[in-house]
């Protein structure tokens, strides 16, 4: 499977179609009486979309994006979506997280494919919150009408957890939030009357590729026998977070200044790292960047606050001895805590990177794809999918088309 690469504008006209039908979601009554549940602790119907207006839907779509046509050929179902609260932990403590889940309205038993969103900074773009307003998140909505119950968590930190910080980049609370809102996922099947076939499917970009390599791994080394794992598609991820510091460092320039920023507010809120931020970050960003991250800025409006300019963001000191400087070790330490090892993985695993990215160069991808195949992988089990000429942000669309492809192929294949 090739992927195709055209430059995408986004499709207003198709998020105000969907507006519009999902004025119908109050078809159905979602009043029943609720038994026990161990993570689930609230939910509430957001949308419904039957086939008609599925078909329409999709129709606007392709009329912008041809290759959605195997979409379309696959969809059957009318579907539902779902915002979810559920229980999770952080630190040891018990946290409310949240999510959106899109659920095939039929008999069959469905399975399932968790999508981690990419980095996001605001409140208000949480997949919970505003799922009308990124149009991949639309799109993975529709894809619950060819059968897949899909899950996307909003990460502690937005939805119902948008009174504490986002943990940005930590192993740990990532892998527990994603696992816990699959556990209530699966207690809401039993609510709502829906069937899991126990198949789950694994994607992400940017952070969310990141995510998704992370997830994978643990269900590999730790969950093989709660979750039946069967594919994995990461995209766009920052596995080796050394090497993206690395990177950043050795450039004169770095279009996302707020990538890092991000980094280092979380891991200070987390006391992993314990370097001085005025041994980092020059003045006036050794000041922004502690205020930057209150989920009331995107991404775009805290790059406005900081700088590209690499020589002016960090101090000479960070630029030219982090390596070497003691007071830079629990950085180091930290971005090597959070990045990801490869692993001899039974998992069909497909990495997916535009080869024009410069916000996370293609060799983050290179790397742990060859860091596989030493490991004794073979090219069967992982694969490299280049995205040609695409840079980070072109590259979110024919990664997640991709991967939807590849998900409904192998399940296709199992029929």
């Amino acid at each position: 499977m090739k992927i195709k690469v055209k430059k995408l504008v986004h499709g207003v006209f198709i998020i105000l179609l969907i507006l519009g039908f999902s004025s119908c979601h109050n078809l159905f009554n979602d009043d029943d009486d609720q038994p026990e549940t161990i993570y689930l602790t609230d939910y509430e119907l957001v949308k419904t979309y039957t086939p008609i207006v599925i078909e329409a839907s999709l129709n606007a779509f392709i009329s912008k994006y041809p290759d959605l046509e195997f979409l379309k050929e696959r969809a059957k179902y009318g579907f539902k979506v779902y915002k979810i609260q559920y229980k999770t932990s952080f630190k040891g403590e018990p946290v409310l997280a949240s999510g959106i889940v899109s659920v095939p309205i039929g008999e069959e038993f469905f399975p399932s494919i968790s999508y981690q969103n990419g980095t996001n900074t605001l409140h208000a773009n949480a997949p919970s919150v505003n799922p009308n307003n990124n149009e991949l998140y639309l799109l993975l909505e529709f894809v619950a009408s060819t059968g897949f119950v899909v899950s996307m968590p909003d990460y502690l930190g937005f939805g119902s957890s948008d009174n504490m910080f986002h943990p940005y980049l930590h192993k740990e609370s990532t892998v527990q939030v994603v696992l816990d809102m699959l556990r209530a996922v699966e207690e809401l099947a039993t609510l709502k009357g829906f069937s899991l076939n126990e198949e789950l499917y694994l994607t992400g970009y940017s952070q969310g590729g990141w995510a998704t390599m992370q997830v994978q791994k643990a269900i590999e080394n730790e969950f093989s026998g709660e979750f039946n794992l069967k594919a994995s598609a990461p995209a766009g991820g920052p596995y080796d977070l050394n090497f993206i510091n690395e990177y950043i460092l050795n450039r004169e320039t770095y279009p996302m200044p707020y990538f890092f920023g991000y980094m280092f507010d979380s891991y200070t809120n987390l006391e992993a790292i314990t370097t001085p931020i005025d041994e980092v970050f020059n003045s006036p960003y050794n000041t922004l960047i502690p205020v930057l991250y209150d989920g009331t800025k995107s991404g775009e409006e805290i790059n406005a606050e900081l700088t590209t300019s690499v020589s002016e963001l960090f101090t000479a000191n960070y630029r030219q001895n982090y390596k070497t400087d003691t007071s830079y070790s629990s950085i180091l330490s930290t971005l090597s805590d959070n990045s990801i090892e490869a692993w001899n993985t039974s998992i069909p695993t497909r990495i997916i990177h535009g080869t024009a990215d410069s916000f996370v160069p293609m060799d983050v991808a290179t790397n742990i794809y060859q860091s596989f195949l030493t490991k004794g992988v073979s090219t069967d089990r992982v694969q490299l999918v280049p995205i040609p000429e695409t840079d980070h942000i072109d590259g979110i669309i024919p990664a997640g088309l991709f991967s939807i492809q590849w998900f409904l192929e192998l399940t296709q294949s199992s029929e």
